[in-house]
C-alpha cells in the first residue's frame, strides 16, 4: 500500500471525530489534504472551519466548504492536523509545509487535537526531521547564533516566506530528549514568533495509517 493510500485510510478515519453543529481546525500538508477532501463528503454536518493556512482555505473553499476567522469563530471543538515526526507521549514536530505559527494557534484554541499520520511519522526520540523555527526577519542571524549554541545547526529555508512574512529555521543534529522544555527555551529568544515543537500543547490523539489498519494512540 502506497504511501499516499495509507495518509487517505487516516484522513478518514479522523472523520470519527466530527461533532455535528460545530466549528473545526484544519491543518496544512499532504496528510491534511486528504482530510479535507474526506471532510467535502460530510461538509453539511459542520458549521464551518477555521484554516491554519492560505492553501488550506483555499481547498476548503474550492469544496463550498465554509472557512471563518479564528477571532469570530472561539473555542473550536477540533483541530486536524499532521506531523513531521511524532513520539508515543504524542509530541509533534511540524511545519515541514511552513504553517507552524498558524497550526499552533489553531490547536491551542480546540479542546481536541487528532493528529494523522502514516506509521513512517512515529519515532523514539524528535529530531532526525530538522526542526523548523519561525523567525522576525531582522533576527535571523542573532536567532540562528543562540541555535547553534544549543547544539542545533539552523540552515535558512530558501525563497520561502510564511504566510505571516517571516522566514523559517530549519535546526538539524537535534536530539530532543526534553521537548516541553526545548519548546519554551526556543519560544523564549527575542525574535522567534514560534517554533515546531507540539509538546506544551501536544496531540490528545494520534491515528496512525499502516498496512493493518489504522493504530490509536492516546495517553
Amino acid at each position: 500500500m502506497s504511501k499516499e493510500e495509507l495518509k487517505k485510510r487516516v484522513a478518514v478515519a479522523a472523520l470519527d471525530y466530527v461533532q455535528a453543529g460545530t466549528i473545526i481546525g484544519v491543518g496544512t500538508g499532504s496528510t491534511a489534504n486528504h482530510f479535507i477532501d474526506a471532510l467535502a463528503g460530510i461538509k453539511h454536518k459542520i458549521e464551518g472551519t477555521v484554516a491554519s493556512s492560505v492553501a488550506s482555505a483555499d481547498r476548503l473553499k474550492q469544496h463550498g466548504i465554509p472557512v471563518l476567522d479564528l477571532n469570530s469563530a472561539g473555542e473550536l471543538s477540533l483541530y486536524v492536523d499532521g506531523a513531521d515526526e511524532a513520539t508515543r507521549h504524542l509530541h509533534l514536530i511540524k511545519g515541514g509545509g511552513g504553517a507552524l505559527t498558524r497550526e499552533k494557534i489553531v490547536a491551542a484554541a480546540s479542546r481536541k487535537f487528532v493528529c494523522i499520520a502514516d506509521d513512517s511519522k512515529l519515532v523514539d526520540v524528535l529530531g532526525a526531521f530538522p526542526l523548523p523555527i519561525e523567525v522576525i526577519p531582522m533576527a535571523r542571524s542573532y536567532v540562528a547564533r543562540l541555535i547553534v549554541k544549543l547544539g542545533g545547526t539552523p540552515v535558512l529555508r530558501e525563497g520561502f516566506t510564511t504566510d505571516n512574512g517571516n522566514v523559517i529555521l530549519d535546526v538539524h543534529n537535534l536530539k530532543i530528549m526534553e521537548p516541553t522544555k526545548l519548546e519554551a527555551e526556543l519560544n523564549n529568544i527575542a525574535g522567534v514568533v514560534t517554533n515546531g515543537l507540539f509538546a506544551l500543547r501536544p496531540a490528545d490523539v494520534l491515528l496512525l495509517g499502516g498496512p493493518d489498519g489504522v493504530r490509536t494512540i492516546t495517553l
